[in-house]
């Protein structure tokens, strides 16, 4: 028996365990015991797009009105009839909220492999990729829990900054970042003073909630940090572009009414205000548009070749990494949890704000 939880895809607070039996293993598939798996606001983004961004399309339930929200984690093969995956073989990439998943590996090399199940060829291929552990450069075993965490939310960060540089930051003086507090908005914050002063022509600014306003500042990442309320009053003079981590329509709203013509560019990244989501039309100043990692990634890919990306990558995510973990003080502090009833607990919690913004959670069914 397998168990998954399956959320209501019109109410996302609506979830449940589902078990099924396990099916006998076709030709070519490998069963995975998926091990641990991170839970983020991140998994909550994915739930507000499921529709629009297809996330609910690579884990169906079989039923139209639910679906698996996807997770970054580590799977170990206990069962395999697929040339190159041996059982006991351990991957990290995209899974289920369950205790195990079937795949269809293709393209297997020492790197890893692609799931070729007919109904995830349409999607992206950066969510399809499984990487061997025992090969992958970012693995380290000291800081495992860390990855299924940062590393899919740091890789948003570093296309958005590197999307935005490539742009000339819009010739905007300021970047303001909405749910400051968040793992990729303070991820993106590292990012961009990581750029040096002769690089980093443009002001980071986070936007964060009152409760939380404490925590952006101690992380010394942002050259200022405001809150919500204190954003009504920004400067009028200069240019700026607003990266929505939070998808809160009534602040978007605000921030362009604010701007209006100086708002040089709108990117809608995240939705960790899930309740409050959107649309963008008919604001003052330039469409918001959804940005779009894979898409980035192909860029990059075809201008400096997928060595050339992983290993600007890896660069920039071991200095990342050293200051997340600076044990003088550390940005985060990961919570380990085993069950279901902890990992429907977590994930609750996750939905409604209730997890501190120095707190992470891995989970294992």
């Amino acid at each position: 028996m397998t168990a998954m939880l399956e959320v209501d895809r019109k109410d996302i607070r609506h979830a449940r365990w589902r078990e099924a039996a396990d099916g006998p293993l076709g030709e070519g598939m490998v069963r995975f015991r998926i091990d641990r798996f991170a839970l983020t606001s991140n998994n909550v983004t994915y739930a507000a797009f499921g529709e629009a961004m297809g996330y609910w399309k690579f884990f169906p339930t079989g039923a139209q009105d639910t679906g698996c929200i996807p997770v970054w984690g580590f799977a170990t093969a206990v069962e395999a009839r697929c040339v190159g995956i041996e059982v006991g073989e351990r991957f990290y990439g995209f899974l289920p909220m369950a205790d195990a998943v079937v795949l269809q590996p293709e393209r297997v090399d020492s790197v890893g492999f692609l799931d070729g199940a007919p109904h995830r060829r349409e999607l992206h291929g950066t969510y399809n990729q499984y990487l061997r552990c025992s090969t992958d450069a970012f693995y380290q075993r000291e800081r495992e829990t860390l990855l299924p965490v940062l590393r899919p939310l740091f890789m948003t960060s570093f296309l958005i900054d590197d999307f935005l540089a490539d742009e000339n930051f819009f010739a905007a003086r300021s970047v303001l970042i909405s749910s400051a507090s968040s793992k990729t908005a303070f991820a993106l914050g590292f990012l961009l003073s990581a750029r040096g002063a002769a690089e980093h022509s443009v002001r980071s600014v986070g936007l964060t909630s009152a409760t939380n306003l404490a925590f952006a500042q101690r992380l010394g990442c942002y050259d200022e940090v405001m809150t919500y309320d204190q954003a009504v009053a920004l400067p009028p003079n200069g240019s700026a572009v607003y990266v929505d981590m939070s998808g809160d329509a009534a602040f978007r709203a605000m921030i362009h009414g604010q701007l209006g013509d100086r708002l040089a560019y709108s990117c809608s990244v995240g939705g960790t205000h899930w309740e409050a989501l959107g649309g963008g039309r008919n604001l003052p100043g330039p469409r918001p548009v959804l940005f779009f990692a894979p898409a980035q990634v192909k860029k990059r890919i075809g201008e400096w070749g997928l060595s050339g990306l992983q290993a600007k990558v890896l660069s920039a995510w071991q200095q990342f990494i050293e200051r997340v973990t600076d044990p003088t003080q550390p940005w985060l502090v990961v919570r380990e949890t085993q069950g279901r009833n902890a990992v429907l607990a977590t994930y609750f919690d996750v939905l409604e704000g209730r997890v501190s913004p120095d707190e992470a959670h891995v989970l294992t069914v």
